[in-house]
């Protein structure tokens, strides 16, 4: 099986060593990975903050650059739900809103391409620690995925997730939210962490680098000695 990856922003600049892990696992899975040299930002700034036509030209090039793919995967949930949201950006331009559509439909972000597509349940990992999990909001809400992070987390040997009190509540992230709306940013990502705090786990585990930079930014500033994993970095740890 034939996997293209789409890296990301913030995979290909801060998060090298998630998209390694993502490589990693992916390929003792049996898949063959390529990453496709065209590949760009996917617009969701420009998206989310309503410049359409910027958002378009982003789009515009990762669908010539993964046109030819047989599965994208992505270590986001937010970003793997943008190129979701690529059919809506051309209701005006058929041509482009059929081959919007060919891409939308084979990508998948990481965790769920390991469960709905390959069907697998247990990677093999070894981790032995207290850990909670985020559930970021696009995952969520857009990609409507709640089940596969949590069925691969529970074959994970030695990991004991504790729940996570008001888990589906976003951590202030949100892209360019948190820069437009600092102050409100910053009171939620408090919460956030008191619920991290409360769960009394020494590691907190995400399928987002946004929500992970965002989180863990904030327990650094306040000294606060929780570890901060992507998923990808737990399923890839062996005993």
């Amino acid at each position: 099986m034939k996997v293209s990856l789409f890296v990301t922003c913030l995979g290909e600049i801060f998060y090298q060593d998630v998209a390694k892990d993502v490589v990693e696992v992916l390929e003792r899975l049996g898949c063959e990975i390529d990453l496709p040299a065209g590949q760009i930002c996917c617009g969701q700034p420009a998206f989310n903050s309503g410049y359409r036509k910027d958002a378009k030209k982003a789009a515009k090039q990762m669908i010539t650059s993964f046109e030819d793919s047989e599965y994208i995967v992505s270590p986001s949930g937010s970003c793997a739900a943008m190129l979701k949201e690529y059919p809506g950006l051309f209701e005006e331009d058929k041509e482009w809103q059929e081959r919007a559509q060919a891409i939308a439909d084979k990508t998948y972000e990481f965790t769920q391409f390991i469960v709905s597509v390959l069907g697998v349940e247990d990677v093999g990992a070894v981790y032995p620690e207290q850990a909670t999990y985020h559930s970021s909001c696009h995952m969520l809400r857009l990609l409507k995925e709640t089940e596969a992070p949590f069925k691969l987390l529970k074959n994970v040997k030695g990991l004991e997730l504790l729940p996570l009190k008001n888990s589906y509540d976003c951590c202030g992230f949100g892209g360019t939210f948190a820069v437009k709306m600092g102050p409100i940013s910053e009171q939620m990502v408090d919460e956030k962490v008191r619920h991290v705090q409360e769960s009394s786990a020494a590691v907190l585990i995400g399928s987002d680098n946004g929500c992970l930079m965002n989180i863990g930014g904030r327990l650094d500033r306040r000294e606060i000695p929780i570890k901060v994993k992507h998923i990808a970095q737990i399923l890839n740890t062996r005993a």
